[in-house]
């Protein structure tokens, strides 16, 4: 198998499927585990590097979800094959920098994917399509078990999980939702919203997540400590916050309908008609116009388009993802002729 073997699949988490997915993208779990044995990947010599990536790329390997997957060592791929992989959020910006000695497996589907010698030496990541932490968490916990069997990791009675960074020590768990929020963001009550997120502990990104925009109305909401509370309780408590992101999402599309319905109408069909007849479109406005037409979808305002359809533009339009189904390096003009193409032809079912 090879990177462009992903092409021909849909990730699991934009399938539009699951608990409310008309409103929540995906859900996701993420562990960070280093080896007792060697020193954390920044500090590490080369030869240790390489060790480290040997036994865990073995390791990974054996993993339930993971026989049969797809493993990439990051040296090995050029620079759109890394930014591809970014975009299919299966990596992160940090495993990009200095390739050598990183790789990435990955499982069937994408729902698991592994990162080796990132900030820390393991980063084992599950996602899932909709409001789905606790079938995340439950995938996460036991193939964190399975790697208990076969590894050492780097643990202190104290302090719990011993990672790179401070902010991931004890638990080294970070579970997050991708909503898609767009009634709170026309009806101006994001920044509330956001702001109480904040005081409860979690935090707020955009699609990519850390240091990227809210772009196309999607915040990453996931929590910020992991010392201290236990696995369940992290899951738990961000669930409960969801459910109320969830429910002020809700009122405010049903305010809307009632108050503003040929205003929401008419901008909706708007974005619908300039992606179905665009020649040029860039990156920006293809995600602000989806947004648009995925709300549109998912209120029962667009019964031509399907959600599934409109999840895969929001990756398949990405740069990396339009040379790969082109096969070739393009500019950003050619990026934006060949996205108005694309769009047009999925939106027309072809």
């Amino acid at each position: 198998m090879k990177v462009d073997s992903l092409l021909k699949q849909t990730c699991e988490w934009l399938k539009g499927t699951g608990p409310n997915s008309d409103i929540v993208m995906s859900s996701r779990v993420r562990l960070a585990r280093n080896l007792a044995d060697f020193p954390f990947s920044h500090w590490a010599a080369k030869k240790q590097q390489k060790e480290t990536m040997d036994l865990l790329s073995e390791a990974a390997q054996s993993m339930e979800f993971l026989k049969n997957g797809l493993l990439v060592p990051m040296a090995e791929v050029d620079d759109v094959d890394k930014q591809f992989l970014l975009e299919r959020h299966l990596i992160s910006r940090e495993h990009i920098v200095h390739p050598e000695y990183k790789a990435v497996m990955i499982g069937d589907k994408e729902v698991v994917s592994v990162m080796i010698n990132e900030e820390d030496h393991l980063r084992v990541q599950v996602m899932q399509s909709g409001f789905n932490l606790q079938e995340c968490w439950r995938i996460a916990n036991r193939l964190d078990d399975s790697l208990h069997k076969r590894l050492k990791f780097a643990f202190s009675d104290e302090w719990g999980y011993l990672t790179a960074c401070p902010t991931n020590a004890g638990t080294g768990l970070r579970a997050s939702v991708m909503l898609h929020l767009p009634s709170l963001v026309m009806t101006k009550q994001i920044t509330r919203v956001l702001q109480a997120i904040t005081k409860l502990g979690m935090t707020a990104r955009g699609l990519y997540g850390e240091g990227t925009e809210a772009e196309g109305n999607f915040f990453q909401i996931s929590n910020q400590t992991t010392l201290g509370t236990a696995e369940e309780d992290v899951i738990d408590n961000l669930e409960r916050i969801i459910r109320q992101v969830i429910g002020h999402e809700e009122n405010a599309r049903k305010t809307l309908m009632k108050q503003n319905r040929d205003l929401l109408q008419d901008k909706i069909w708007r974005s619908s008609g300039t992606l179905k007849s665009a020649h040029i479109i860039n990156t920006k406005e293809t995600l602000t116009l989806l947004s648009m037409v995925r709300l549109g979808v998912d209120m029962g305002l667009l019964a031509d388009i399907d959600r599934r359809a409109v999840n895969e533009l929001f990756i398949l339009t990405q740069p990396a993802h339009l040379q790969k189904i082109e096969g070739k390096v393009l500019s950003s003009s050619q990026r934006d002729v060949k996205r108005a193409n694309l769009i047009r032809r999925r939106l027309e079912g072809k």
